[in-house]
């Protein structure tokens, strides 16, 4: 196609470890083909008060939504699944996904009253299909969940292998072993450009097994004798299957507590997997001795609604622990994370409940690739060239710096909203366009950018001063009256009496304004909010934001 370029934009997944979105376009500009590869959310945090969750903003794939062919998810986990309810409207492409992914994503549509109108369909393992110009063929790698896929995508103008996220586990025990064949059959097919996670580039070594994992969370439940709970993230069935392991081993019952749980643990039975295990209700495992019963909670990253903090505050309707009782934590600690899991865990240890984590027991293992991984995949594929995604920009920047060592003839460091021509010609970014974030606040989907954030968050930290007039053309017929929220009382005087200064100098405004500007309301709402702020600066060292309400009769 004359004028053809083979385009790669990553919209989100390159400033963070989550909320990965990903665009591959091929054409000439006027004329291009795209798919969407993931549509993930990242989580709120102090920085976004009252918000779960964020997502890439699309605007700028909405404005040729229709050239989309398909959306395709690598996998099941929320940081490449989790937008796809909330953005699936705005782009309307058919959604591709293997059969764990696609049950899990089947309820997330249901969730938003998609499940009749979004168009979802199955790709098995090591599936090969044509979208326009693309075709794309599923390659089964190893990671933390089942169904892990990289994508062999090939185009008249090459082939790119995106990873998606990968590990090298000799010993998965859930599902397929990683596809070096088909990894090096794509070598000698030769490879334009290997879109690869970033996550452990600083960790030297390797990930490790999730067959060392089960071996060292059943020589952990063994040494406990009270009541046993394994915390760990739902989606790892592999890691739920040997909490199940060990609990037989140990000749305990297993009880699934949390909706995340209870919803990976059927979405793993309905494409077979967790055959021939049973668990017990929360109400039975209660009457069941204390050596005998071992429960699978949510909550390893302190999520203050999840099951864990619930039993760490003593107010799970049906799971009671506490003294001679443990809690095994079989899961890293996400950065950012460190305050909750802390919070959870200080409230476990006043009730007197041993706490094991992987500092006593090699209890857990990252899905993601250390450095030797990297270098075996790199040996692998022999790419041209290496884009390093699924980082902050200090993965980024060293996974590139890695792949220019182990002989890749060029890298490039995206960033969200790059649009990066691999073909033809050197590897380079040929635009920028929007890559903002979406949040969703309660059950409303809003820009970052919109004004609500910044007024909560700026209430959050200086507080609040409503100050209310009424006038009479230009008379001043009561007030201004000052409504504070939010302010320390200095020194323990009651909080009208520290107000006072705020006070006087809304009065002092307003009567050092002549009659003929008591008529203009801009003016008024000028010159009280300089004085409240300023007051409020001297008086607290802070700058409130400032409502001013005018009543005229």
């Amino acid at each position: 196609m004359k004028g053809a370029e083979l385009i790669f934009a990553p919209l989100g997944g390159c400033r963070e470890i989550g909320m990965n979105l990903n665009a591959y376009g091929y054409g000439p500009p006027d004329n291009r083909r795209w798919i969407v590869v993931d549509v993930g959310v990242t989580f709120g945090d102090d920085t976004t008060p009252g918000v779960d969750l964020i997502m890439p903003d699309p605007i700028w794939l909405e404005g040729f939504a229709d050239q989309i062919e398909a959306i395709i998810l690598t996998h099941a986990h929320e940081d490449h699944i989790g937008a796809i309810g909330w953005l699936w409207p705005r782009l309307r492409a058919p959604i591709y996904a293997t059969p764990f992914t696609a049950y899990l994503v089947a309820e997330k549509l249901r969730e938003r009253g998609l499940a009749d109108e979004a168009d979802l369909r199955i790709m098995q393992l090591r599936e090969k299909r044509q979208f326009g110009p693309f075709e794309v063929e599923m390659v089964t790698l190893t990671h933390s969940i089942p169904e892990p896929n990289g994508l062999a995508i090939r185009t008249p103008l090459g082939l790119i292998l995106h990873t998606g996220d990968w590990k090298i586990d000799a010993d998965p025990l859930i599902g397929e072993d990683f596809d070096q064949a088909k990894i090096e059959e794509l070598g000698r097919e030769g490879i334009l450009a290997m879109v690869c996670d970033s996550t452990n580039v600083f960790e030297e070594g390797e990930a490790g097994s999730e067959g060392s994992a089960r071996t060292a969370l059943i020589q952990a439940v063994a040494e406990q004798t009270g009541r046993v709970a394994i915390t760990s993230f739902a989606s790892n069935v592999a890691r739920v299957q040997s909490a199940c392991e060990a609990a037989k081993a140990n000749s305990r019952s297993v009880c699934l507590v949390g909706r995340s749980m209870l919803r990976i643990v059927g979405a793993a039975q309905s494409v077979g997997m967790l055959k021939g295990y049973s668990f017990v209700e929360p109400e039975d495992a209660a009457d069941l001795p204390h050596e005998n019963i071992l429960y699978l909670c949510t909550g390893s990253q302190g999520e203050p609604n999840a099951a864990l903090a619930r039993i760490a505050r003593g107010d799970h309707p049906s799971v009671k622990m506490g003294e001679g009782d443990t809690v095994i934590f079989s899961s890293r600690v996400i950065p950012g994370n460190e305050r909750a899991i802390g919070e959870i865990q200080n409230m476990l240890a006043e009730r007197n409940i041993r706490l094991v984590t992987s500092r006593q027991f090699d209890i857990h293992v990252s899905g993601h690739p250390c450095r030797d991984e990297l270098r075996r995949m790199y040996m692998w594929a022999k790419p041209k060239i290496s884009v390093p995604v699924h980082g902050e920009r200090r993965h980024i920047k060293e996974h590139a710096r890695f792949a220019l060592s182990l002989q890749v003839p060029q890298a490039i460091t995206p960033d969200n909203g790059d649009v990066i021509r691999l073909a033809p010609g050197p590897v380079e970014v040929i635009d920028q366009v929007p890559a903002g974030r979406l949040h969703v606040d309660g059950e409303v989907l809003t820009s970052d950018k919109a004004g609500g954030m910044w007024e909560r968050k700026k209430m959050a930290y200086n507080g609040h001063l409503s100050v209310s007039v009424v006038l009479a053309g230009n008379k001043i017929e009561d007030g201004p009256i000052v409504v504070s929220r939010g302010f320390s009382e200095p020194d323990g005087r009651p909080a009208d009496e520290s107000m006072e200064p705020i006070d006087e100098a809304a009065e002092a405004a307003i009567s050092g304004l002549k009659k003929a500007e008591l008529s203009d309301d801009e003016k008024i709402e000028r010159v009280l909010t300089k004085a409240v702020r300023r007051a409020a600066e001297i008086e607290f060292g802070k700058r409130p934001l400032v409502d001013i309400t005018i009543h005229r009769v």
